[in-house]
């Protein structure tokens, strides 16, 4: 499989021919191409490197780090860590740039770059470009013996990260205690294991079960945290008369619960009810990206704000939110931005604040639930072949709908009245995302099928 390059960082399978997959030549290529990036920007550039608990993990950490000390650049090492951990210490440690090695929701044998700028975001489109024009002509100059770059570990990381959403203003650490909470997480054999239980005993929950708690990267399944990846969890949530369950990805920066029944409060419903809860006591706008349920919209409305939606892709969300001053945002994969915390998914912060919310609610996690209303959002994808035109597609499909209104911003929006459908390349994977949003579940599914037809058709 090709290594896949875009705003998500350079991704790919592990082992097999360089530039064809994530091999060790193709780690050091472009960790070498970005720290020469940095190195024209700042002689003496500070890195902050993090992992997560894949497999592979180790051995593209040490290529990775001990690149950048042959560039000259220093490196603090954060070690086993999540994704927004990680974003927040290159801020709290001044430093220019990080890398944090993982690729998210992928299954074991992927791994992945993502490369932040000195704001601990991830880097721009133009940033990246240059990273990779750097890589393909090898324009790299490595350090005299007597300039090579320091590496510092630094565990403590994860613990100020925690400290900061308990002390969070609308995290309230008293009433998230006072209900009791029974809570079994999902830590899908990565950092997470580290991460969520300390910062719910910090939060005051007292009864804490972990499922998939050994960190190895041997993920107990499809570490994606979507309702079928789920089944373990929703039963022992039942099993033990949980209050509620919680999982997340690999590196910790999607969210999503499951009710004390066992059924699914539903991802896109994660930054809802998140958003619900800080507009109540923060007025202001909020930011989506355009394959996220129309209820965020709806909700921002009723409290007086205004939506904008964005491309997909963090990067995307959080250009968009600061345009427009927005106080909450995120992606309907449930992924939590606060933006005076930091710009970036994040789920510890999004536990602290759904628990706070809930901890004002009378009764469970189902009822919660219910204030919100029952979108359905129909979720597909099509492998692509080597030599697939989408642009083609695209526009034999843009054709084909003409009357209906469309927005190409992102891929391919079409509206139809209430509904709509969303049809995009992936930044992480050679497929195409189908998503289709209806009030009847039916609806949803069969607008999605619709368009399914259509791309099977126009290849």
């Amino acid at each position: 499989m090709a290594l896949i390059k875009s705003i998500s960082g350079i991704r790919g399978t592990i082992g097999g021919h360089p530039t064809e997959n994530l091999t060790p030549l193709d780690v050091v290529r472009f960790t070498a191409a970005y720290g020469s990036m940095l190195l024209h920007q700042n002689k003496t550039p500070k890195v902050v490197v993090g992992r997560d608990g894949r497999i592979s993990g180790d051995m593209v950490n040490q290529l990775v780090q001990q690149t950048l000390a042959g560039l000259g650049i220093n490196v603090v090492d954060l070690g086993l860590s999540t994704t927004p951990t990680v974003e927040m210490a290159v801020k709290w440690e001044g430093a220019d740039g990080g890398i944090i090695i993982t690729a998210s929701h992928n299954p074991k044998e992927w791994n992945a770059l993502k490369l932040l700028n000195s704001e601990g975001e991830f880097i721009s489109a133009e940033a990246g470009a240059q990273v990779l024009d750097i890589a393909s002509r090898d324009d790299f100059r490595f350090a005299a013996v007597d300039k090579l770059g320091s590496i510092t570990p630094n565990h403590t990381y994860i613990d100020k990260h925690i400290e900061a959403v308990v002390n969070y203003p609308l995290v309230n650490c008293e009433g998230i205690r006072n209900k009791g909470f029974r809570v079994v997480v999902d830590a899908i054999n990565s950092t997470g294991a580290l991460a969520i239980p300390k910062l719910l005993y910090a939060l005051g929950v007292e009864d804490v079960v972990v499922l998939n708690g050994e960190v190895n990267g041997r993920f107990a399944h499809n570490p994606e945290p979507l309702p079928e990846n789920l089944s373990e969890l929703s039963a022992e949530v039942k099993k033990r008369g949980a209050s509620l369950g919680i999982a997340v990805d690999p590196d910790v920066d999607r969210l999503c619960f499951v009710c004390e029944d066992g059924s699914m409060f539903g991802e896109e419903y994660t930054l809802v009810a998140v958003a619900d809860y800080v507009l109540s006591h923060r007025k202001g706008n909020t930011v989506s990206n355009m394959s996220s349920t129309k209820a965020l919209k709806e909700i921002t409305l009723k409290h007086g704000g205004e939506y904008f939606p964005s491309a997909v892709g963090e990067v995307n969300v959080v250009k968009r939110m600061k345009e427009v001053n927005a106080v909450i945002g995120g992606e309907g994969n449930g992924g939590i931005i606060v933006p005076d915390l930091h710009y970036g998914r994040d789920a510890l912060i999004g536990i602290g604040l759904f628990l706070s919310a809930l901890s004002q609610h009378k009764n469970g996690i189902k009822s919660f639930r219910a204030r919100y209303p029952d979108y359905f959002i129909s979720k597909n994808k099509i492998e692509l072949e080597k030599g697939i035109n989408v642009v083609d597609i695209f526009e034999k499909i843009k054709k084909k709908y003409k009357k209906q209104p469309l927005n190409t911003e992102d891929g391919l929006k079409i509206e139809f009245d209430s509904d709509w459908v969303h049809l995009r390349t992936s930044n992480t994977e050679p497929i195409i995302r189908i998503y289709a949003e209806s009030n009847f579940e039916t609806t949803a599914n069969n607008i999605a099928l619709r368009l399914m037809q259509d791309i099977k058709e126009f290849m």
